[in-house]
Formats: C-alpha cells, structure tokens, sequence
C-alpha cells in the first residue's frame, strides 16, 4: 500500500467532506457531510506553553457556541488530544462556560486532561472577583488553568491592580496562570507585555496576514524571550470584506493536489512557527473537530511555492482584511471603533455567524451607533494601512448588524 497516497485521499477527502480548518467561527459548505476517521489512538502534537511548565495541545477547542447542546464535540475532542479548552464568561450569554460544567458534571474524571482557559471583560478586581467566581460556578471546577483579561487594547490595562489581583487567586488557587487575550494594536500590547514580567500567556490574531510583518516578528520574539505562552486565533484571516480573488481559487486547488485544504494549509503555516504553543480554534461540529485534527497529525511542510500562494492572495485582498491597528483609525475619525465594526463585520461576512455578528455589534456604545452613519471617515481610509474601504463598510454594517 502507498502511505503517501492513502494520507492524501484520507485529507483531500475530508477537505472535501466539509474540512474547514476554521478558526473563530467559519462554516463550512458541507461541514455536515463525516470525514472519515483518523487513525485510531493517534493524538494531537503538543508544545510548551511558555514558561509555564505545562505542555498543552497544538489545537484548542474554541466554545464560542451553544456547548450545552453539543457535548459530543468536548469528548471528541478528548479523545483525539484536544485538551486546550478555551471560553470567556460572555459566550453565547453564559452557555458556553455552563455547557463546559455540564460536561465535568457527567465526566469529572476529564477535569484533569484539561488546560482550561476563560476570560473577564472586567478590569477592575471587584469585578474580575465577581466574573471568575461566577466562571467557577458555572464551569464546575475549583480552579482555571489560564484566566484571560479579554480584548485588551493597550497594555495599560494590565496594570498593578491586576497583577496583585491575579497574585491573590494565585495564591488561593483559584487560577494558575494569567495573560489577556487582544484583537486590536496587538503588536505594542504584546511588546509590552514582554516588560512586564509578570504575563503568563496572550491569545491574539495571528495568520498568514500578519506573521511575517517586522513589528509582528518583533512582538513575538520578545514574548517568546519572556517565556509568555502565546496561543494563535482568527488563523484563517478571514476579513470584513469577501473579495473574489483568483489566486484564492488557484491556491485552494493546488493545495488540495497536496492532499489538503487551504484552510489547513493556513493552520499550518501557523504551526510551522514554532513559538506559537497552540492555535485556538473554534469547532462547532465533529467533521471541522476532525479535519483540524487531520492537519495537526500530516507531517508535510508547506514549500516555499505555498508560502508564496498564501503571500499573493494576501495582497491581493488586503484590502478587505482589517489588521486590527485600531490606534490609527480611530484617531483619525474622532476615537470611533472602527475596528470593532470591521471585526463584526468579519464575524458576519466571513464566518457566517450573523448571529455573533449582530450580538457584538448590539454591546457597542450606543451613542455611537446612533451617528455612525453620519461620521466623516475619509481621514481613516487614507490612514488605513490596508485602504480599507472604511466609509462603504461602516454604512453596510448599519444595514446588516443593527
């Protein structure tokens, strides 16, 4: 039997079975369709996680969605090495961390497989206190592994407070690492956390897009100096604006006579740096669970001909993906939330999750919202290092999200 050309039918197959090696919520055409199943008792790869001491999966589960009624997915997920677990307390209004508590409840034995991972939208420690107790509760465990201060935009938030907050759960057991997890001006709050010292781990955007920009490697190699765990998303760098390319239909094609999709080969161009501990997928069905594992496990490294399939598609759809500089626009338009509006958008025009989309945009200040259509934002689109058509995409939000 060729080994080669049986690991190759079993990707193509599940690339083509509804493989969408997505990230953060991208569906898939035909993600109901099964894969088949990977070789049994192979698991997923594990790397450091910083300095921390613990080795934690390639692939996390990510639980943006109703993880109540889909149990299935967590076991799967066990079973196949998946153990990074992440979630935040405003998950589908609670029901991801309570869907996490029902699955320890009928499986406590599976507590200690798993790295788990929440997030506080509070800062203040009267409110973190409140959150992670909350969080605990609802997750039936007496401890989180990684407490994330989530969506940070500058690194200021990470202040003294919160160091001596996290030091006291520390202490009482209640976490065992702290970091934030960030969307927006990702390059300097990562840079700053390498300073401080005190930051166990960071969750933020990284992709093809991003990776090899000069401040983005900086970043990186700081933290990774610091010994902070770093955990990739939105690896698919998926943007607000879908623009037919080509080369996109090119590359998907060429990728698939490797014997896998072209979101796999963007999980694995992730993969192939090394500083990175674990990329944080959101698995909303078995058959995408099962393909991102299928890529974790094939071992074939993108050439230098992927790299630069990847590279032109970039390019030549910048203009559609919002690289969460958010500092550059919204000085430009008067402190707006651009970028959030672009990652709404992102959620809805890339992922297809309308409903996500329409709930984060629900939270913006309404204020606001109740002018954003009226705003100048010719300043933004010349300052927008990807000319973004920030004006076109703010007026189609309006419509879309409100």
């Amino acid at each position: 039997m060729n080994m080669k050309n049986t690991r190759r039918d079993f990707l193509k197959t599940v690339a083509l079975a509804g493989a969408g090696a997505l990230v953060g919520g991208n569906r898939s055409p035909a993600e109901a369709a099964a894969p088949p199943p990977a070789k049994a008792g192979l698991k997923v790869p594990t790397r450091p996680f910083g300095k921390t001491g613990v080795e934690v999966s390639i692939l996390g589960m990510g639980t943006m969605y109703d993880i109540i009624n889909n149990q299935i997915n967590l076991r799967k997920s066990i079973e196949r090495g998946v153990t990074y677990w992440d979630t935040a307390d405003c998950y589908e209004g609670g029901r991801s961390e309570k869907g996490i508590g029902k699955f320890f409840t009928s499986h406590p034995e599976a507590r200690k497989e798993i790295f788990l991972v929440t997030k506080s939208d509070a800062r203040d420690p009267a409110g973190m206190d409140e959150l992670l107790a909350r969080s605990l509760e609802r997750m039936q465990t007496d401890t989180i592994d990684l407490y994330f201060v989530h969506g940070i935009s500058n690194i200021n938030e990470m202040d003294d407070n919160v160091k001596a907050w996290a030091n006291r759960k520390k202490k009482d057991g209640q976490i065992r690492f702290i970091g934030f997890s960030t969307h927006k001006n990702m390059e300097s709050c990562l840079m700053g956390a390498s300073k401080l010292g005190w930051i166990d781990g960071i969750m933020f955007s990284y992709n093809f897009r991003l990776m090899n920009k000069d401040g983005m490697k900086a970043a990186v190699d700081a933290c990774t100096s610091a010994g902070i765990g770093l955990t990739a998303m939105k690896t698919q760098g998926g943007g607000s604006l879908r623009i037919e390319s080509e080369s996109e239909v090119n590359m998907a094609a060429a990728f698939l006579d490797k014997g896998f999709s072209d979101a796999q080969a963007k999980l694995k161009a992730v993969w192939e740096d090394t500083r990175i501990a674990c990329i944080c997928s959101q698995m909303p069905t078995v058959s995408i669970l099962m393909a991102n594992i299928a890529a974790s496990l094939d071992k074939t490294s993108l050439d230098a001909h992927d790299w630069k399939a990847l590279e032109q598609f970039a390019e030549e759809t910048r203009c559609g993906y919002c690289a969460g500089c958010s500092e550059i626009c919204a000085a430009a338009a008067g402190g707006a939330p651009i970028s959030d509006v672009m990652r709404h958008l992102m959620y809805y025009n890339s992922y297809g999750d309308r409903d996500l989309a329409r709930a984060q945009f629900a939270g913006l200040p309404a204020d606001f919202k109740s002018r954003m259509a009226a705003l100048d934002y010719a300043a933004a689109e010349r300052a927008c290092p990807h000319g973004l058509p920030i004006a076109r995409l703010m007026k189609e939000a309006g419509e879309l999200l409100a």
